[in-house]
């Protein structure tokens, strides 16, 4: 781990010069339109070869479907077309996305808060003294309809035990989790709503209410402006709707996952109470891209690589005019930061996405620092592969979420603690109200007032299987709606040592062999590699 023991100094295979001049986004006149047809023909050759390839020889990996096949194709060298199209335009597309079919079963609620001035400390108190109080983030809340009913049931059995003078059993013993997700999308792209695909099966799986935070993006707002957006969003929960600490689980993916890292590090550095664990999916934590898996994978992974000096390079979104002074800050690339006293970690990643070297060294650290660490790795899966409901690994990535989160009251350092009925009723109030949406079991939206949420959920007796039928006899298509696979019974983590990463191979620093050496020497945590029992049957 020798080069990332330095924060302020990039490792010799830094794909990322601090330096480094952009290219300014090229004026689009009419006669360029010949681009985008050019575009579009080798693009459908490209795809159409994949496809018959697939077809007479076999996926390119040995689990993949046509689905599979088809995105990899449309997305591989995307990043070498960036003038194609601007940010504005990319964001756009992004949203049309957002309105595909769901998972089922949920309720949705949009809620916007003031930003107050908190006396943030460290790198974010100059940030909080500019806040006045006017300043709007929002978010929404994400609750599945069978967690709703039992919270209401407990909210009843509540009032009911208070006005009869009878304290219930359940009565002060609500230590119910809680949720905050913060979507990815390379800081510059994506919103909780086009990030519905990962926030709703959060939610229905770890049986918990999720709160989505819509942070500001870049290059509108560079590091560490979205830092402070998402610790606004955490001490919200801990200190204006009084949620323990230790009752709160953050979650991630990608830029969602370094921005998890980079809050619970800021959380630790400046002595504010800590959540009870993290859940990281395909986590951005080395924004010098200095691992060898940025070669080695791109032609099967979805992530778009863009060249150094590209005006929609992520990078130099995020960091802006600071990007040599914040290249390699912990809080902007958190695999150089320190581990220590982090809570829990469930990890997870494909083993064909561009960022899995970097995440394994992320595992490795965190481990050899001391945290409990999950380090999950899925066969032929690719970046943030739970957002794909057709693929079996997304829904044993969540059945491994809801593993974690049952497990996590006794590997946290504090316990859970009971939720206030004030608490409660905050909630309750916030999530049960007239912009409220019901997503059906056709995975469609609709709105409802309040009366009309609580009506239609109240009626709503469609049957609910219990946990044993998490654990199927076969790989099926989910009932409740069929873009979801229910996993094989087999897909179980077996326990094997990580892959080892490495760097580039043109890379002439003598460190280069002395970091392999390290991962040879033994890796300070244990990786769980996932893989389909039978790979014919897909």
């Amino acid at each position: 781990m020798h080069h990332y023991t330095t924060p302020g100094v990039a490792p010799p295979s830094s794909r990322i010069t601090p330096t480094i001049k952009i290219r300014s986004q090229p004026t689009f006149r009419p006669w360029h339109y010949w681009k985008y047809g050019w575009f579009l023909a080798s693009k459908a050759t490209q795809m159409t070869g994949d496809i018959v390839s697939h077809t007479i020889w076999g996926p390119r990996k040995k689990t993949w479907g046509i689905e599979m096949t088809l995105i990899s194709s449309f997305m591989r060298d995307a990043g070498r077309h960036s003038f194609l199209m601007d940010l504005p335009s990319i964001r756009f597309f992004m949203s049309i996305g957002g309105l595909a079919p769901l998972p089922s079963d949920a309720l949705v609620t949009p809620v916007t808060f003031r930003v107050r001035r908190r006396r943030l400390r460290g790198i974010l108190a100059d940030f909080d003294a500019r806040e006045s109080g006017h300043r709007e983030l929002s978010g929404e809340w994400v609750v599945g309809k069978k967690t709703w009913r039992r919270l209401q049931a407990d909210w009843k059995t509540s009032q009911a035990s208070r006005k009869s003078g009878k304290q219930s059993v359940k009565v002060g013993k609500k230590t119910e989790r809680v949720v905050l997700y913060i979507h990815g999308g390379a800081y510059i792209v994506g919103s909780p709503a086009s990030q519905r695909q990962i926030s709703v099966p959060l939610a229905l799986n770890t049986d918990a209410r999720v709160f989505a935070l819509d942070y500001r993006l870049a290059p509108e707002s560079t590091f560490p402006g979205p830092l402070h957006d998402v610790v606004s969003g955490y001490l919200r929960l801990v200190e204006d709707l009084n949620i323990p600490a230790e009752n709160i689980i953050i979650s991630g993916d990608s830029a969602g996952g370094g921005l998890s890292l980079a809050l619970l590090m800021y959380l630790r550095d400046n002595e504010y109470p800590l959540p009870g664990g993290a859940i990281l999916m395909s986590p951005w934590v080395d924004l010098t891209m200095s691992c060898e898996s940025w070669d080695s994978n791109a032609c099967y992974d979805i992530v778009p690589v863009f060249a150094a000096d590209d005006c929609l390079n992520p990078v130099v979104s995020y960091l802006g005019p600071s990007l040599e002074k914040y290249l390699t800050h912990p809080y902007a690339s958190p695999l150089f930061g320190d581990f220590h006293g982090l809570p829990p970690l469930l990890i997870q990643s494909g083993d064909s996405e561009v960022l899995r070297d970097e995440i394994t060294l992320l595992a490795h650290k965190a481990s050899a620092a001391g945290v409990e660490v999950r380090h999950e790795l899925y066969e032929d899966s690719v970046h943030i592969f739970q957002s794909f409901p057709f693929l079996e690994s997304c829904a044993r990535a969540f059945m491994a979420m809801d593993d974690f989160v049952r497990a996590l009251s006794e590997l946290q350092s504090h316990t859970p603690q009971a939720i206030t009925d004030n608490a409660e009723q905050v909630m309750e109030t916030e999530i049960d109200s007239a912009n409220a949406m019901v997503i059906n079991t056709d995975g469609v939206t609709t709105s409802f007032g309040s009366h009309g949420i609580r009506d239609r959920l109240e009626a709503d007796t469609e049957s609910e299987s219990d946990d044993s039928d998490r654990r199927p006899t076969r790989a099926r298509r989910s009932r409740a709606n069929s873009q979801y696979i229910v996993p094989h019974p087999d897909w179980q983590g077996i326990p094997t040592a990580p892959p080892s990463p490495s760097v580039r191979r043109n890379a002439s620093h003598v460190d280069i062999s002395a970091l392999v050496d390290n991962w040879h020497s033994g890796p300070a945590n244990q990786t769980h590699m996932y893989r389909h029992p039978n790979p014919s049957m897909l």
